[in-house]
């Protein structure tokens, strides 16, 4: 099994770079003296560290010190002590803040990710043409591919009708969308994700061919009845999102009775394993 994650960690050439995943964010939060260290040719990356926040503390365009999150990691000593971290976003704003030769083809690697998106801007086939190739790239067949752009754009039609409900924020569409995963497979989606074992990836992306035909008759059903009956505000919404999800756990029973089997599965796509330690995060938090 290929052990090596897809993530900002790959960057750094093997380097360990202590790092925390936070489920309810959905993010990493990496050690901030770990990657000074890779960065810099500094002897103490903990002064090193403690200059330069010093310094861009007293810059008023930055806001990277107040986005620093104090985190219990094991020190080489065995001992677990409060370090400094920043979540990816911070990492990539620290890596630019780092006057040093070594983080120069991180800064360059950093630029040509944003060209790349400005490309993408006026010529927005480049990047369905790199979604693709990155599914075929982690194994995904063509004919599944196809299948998953449909639901991408049938998705969107879903959050449309939605939008003609009157639902624009986030949260509101998240809730939504927990509460038709929620119907017919008991979960929400974040929960749904832990229970396959899943982190940043998409849930859809990793789901069997019974469970993504669920969840798209879920949503196709609450965007019919909603184009019929017109919903206004979250509490009406919610109502049709349950009926939805009510359609797709019918229909989930009547495959279990005939398979015999459960429509729902650990199984994901994933050829990695993520080591728990989401407990110590959640001690952490508790203190």
């Amino acid at each position: 099994m290929n052990n090596k994650l897809e993530t900002l960690i790959n960057l750094f050439e093997g380097k360990e770079i202590r790092s925390i995943w936070d489920s309810e964010k959905e993010d990493y939060y990496f050690s901030v003296v770990d990657v000074i260290s890779v960065l810099t040719d500094s002897k103490d990356a903990s002064d090193y560290w403690t200059t330069l926040k010093r310094r861009l503390t007293n810059d008023e365009e930055s806001q990277l010190p107040t986005k620093c999150r104090s985190l219990k990691f094991k020190a080489k000593d065995g001992k677990m002590r409060n370090t400094d971290t920043l979540d990816t976003a911070g990492i990539f704003r620290l890596i630019e803040s780092v006057p040093s030769p070594k983080a120069e083809p991180f800064k360059l690697w950093l630029a040509s990710l944003g060209k790349e998106r400005i490309d993408e801007v006026f010529d927005p086939e480049i990047a369905v043409n790199r979604a693709v190739n990155y599914y075929r790239n982690k194994g995904y067949t063509d004919e599944w591919i196809k299948k998953r752009l449909i639901g991408i754009v049938d998705r969107f039609k879903l959050t449309d009708v939605w939008k003609d409900g009157g639902i624009y924020k986030p949260l509101e569409f998240a809730l939504l969308t927990n509460e038709i995963y929620k119907t017919w497979s008991g979960m929400k989606a974040n929960e749904y994700k832990e229970y396959k074992g899943l982190r940043k990836e998409s849930l859809r992306d990793n789901m069997t061919d019974i469970e993504l035909a669920l969840t798209n008759l879920g949503e196709l059903t609450v965007r019919d009845i909603a184009r019929e009956e017109h919903p206004k505000g979250l509490k009406e919404n919610m109502s049709v999102a349950k009926r939805g999800g009510n359609v797709a756990k019918g229909a989930r029973g009547l495959y279990e009775k005939e398979t015999n089997k459960s429509a729902i599965s650990k199984d994901n796509a994933l050829n990695y394993e993520y080591v728990d330690d989401n407990k110590q995060l959640e001690n952490v938090k508790k203190e």
